[in-house]
């Protein structure tokens, strides 16, 4: 690395400052919240470290936050819970809220729940 580049910090593949947009793009939501709402909220605050338990294994983090092993771990999961509910006809919001937020952090897809 040369003195000229700079790292920016990122959550997964985002930039900090685009997730912290997003957090407060979430905020706004009319209330009352969805479920999904919920799940994206929480997967966002658990992704920049100001959540400790993760929103779909509860699994506990220190305030630094995850890394992307732990971000994709976690997008994972949800996707799990997701396909578990819609088999047992249970509602699957949150954790379908949530994964749609990580797999935004982590560059599955560009559009930003």
């Amino acid at each position: 690395m040369t003195s000229d580049e700079t790292t920016v910090p990122a959550v997964g593949v985002r930039p900090l400052d685009e997730v912290f947009d997003a957090i407060a793009t979430a905020n706004r939501r009319p209330q009352p919240w969805t479920g999904f709402d919920h799940g994206v909220l929480e997967a966002y605050r658990w992704a920049v470290g100001a959540q400790v338990a993760a929103p779909v294994t509860a699994t506990a983090l220190g305030a630094a936050g995850p890394c992307r092993a732990q971000l994709l771990a976690e997008c994972q999961a949800a996707a799990v819970r997701v396909r578990d509910a819609l088999e047992a006809g249970a509602d699957g919001a949150g954790a379908l809220g949530a994964y749609q937020a990580l797999a935004w952090l982590c560059g599955h897809h560009d559009d930003r729940p």
